[in-house]
């Protein structure tokens, strides 16, 4: 089920352990956890504080490495400025993992500058880092930002690899939320050349795990790519049924849907009444 504390809660537990002379008693990873969560409340100020904090009780320098992450990050450093960063973390005693969310964060940088050779590099570091060091879950994360590549790359056939590896990875560790977006994103590459049933099959899964588990998110993606799968074979009613679906899914959770899907079902009605103006 998508759930999180609400807005209310959150800030009344960050206040709890702020609070006062409360802070004295939180560590560095406990403060880094915090930072994200007061950014999202709003509260810059106290997530300056935090990272001052963090940085005055780190125990180490893997420590002070991290907080050194997350201070770059705020101030919205450059890409050799993390890459320095990287460097010294792999010189680090256990700074391994630090290494790799460093240059995976780099590579997110470099993919949003459209830099996608440099940012296939610094993505293939980190994860070989991560199997290194067997971490499962940065694995799973590593797998799907150089998937993302390949498919900006339009290298499809490798999109479809890296996706399957980690589909398999996911399924095997049981975790379904990671599964409902990564079925999806590997059925997206077997439909961009022409695989629709394993295209179908997987956005299939990937909904029927998503209403499991009450992820509005991954029930979206999953019907609009079967609508899309209908479309291209011209079955227009279905696409709707899916897109209705849809927006009964939101509607049972109390939530209005995304306009897109409304726009999209109303487009296709047109198609149907005025089908003369399908260009297909």
């Amino acid at each position: 089920m998508e759930s999180s504390v609400s807005p209310e809660r959150a800030k009344m537990i960050l206040e709890m352990l702020t609070s006062g002379g409360a802070m004295s008693d939180i560590n560095t990873p406990l403060a880094l956890r915090l930072i994200p969560l007061s950014m999202e409340l709003g509260d810059i100020e106290l997530a300056e504080k935090l990272l001052d904090h963090a940085a005055n009780v780190a125990e180490n320098e893997v420590e002070s490495g991290w907080t050194k992450f997350e201070t770059l990050k705020h101030i919205d450093a450059g890409v050799d400025t993390f890459y320095q960063l990287a460097v010294e973390s792999e010189q680090m005693s256990e700074g391994q993992r630090l290494a790799a969310a460093v240059l995976h964060h780099v590579s997110l940088l470099q993919i949003a500058s459209d830099d996608l050779e440099d940012a296939k590099v610094s993505a293939s570091r980190a994860l070989r880092i991560r199997e290194d060091n067997e971490d499962t879950v940065g694995i799973v994360y590593g797998i799907a930002v150089l998937e993302a590549i390949a498919k900006k790359q339009q290298d499809v056939d490798t999109a479809i690899a890296l996706g399957t590896r980690r589909v398999e990875i996911l399924m095997r560790d049981n975790d379904e939320d990671g599964q409902v977006e990564a079925m999806s994103d590997l059925a997206h590459s077997q439909a961009t050349v022409g695989h629709f049933d394993s295209a179908r099959d997987l956005y299939t899964e990937s909904l029927e795990i998503a209403k499991r588990l009450e992820n509005l998110s991954g029930q979206l993606v999953a019907y609009w790519g079967l609508a899309d799968l209908c479309e291209i074979n011209e079955d227009y009613e279905s696409a709707m049924l899916h897109l209705s679906d849809c927006l009964h899914a939101f509607l049972e959770q109390n939530l209005p849907a995304p306009s897109q899907v409304r726009i999209r079902i109303n487009a296709l009605a047109d198609i149907q009444d005025n089908p003369a103006k399908d260009n297909k």
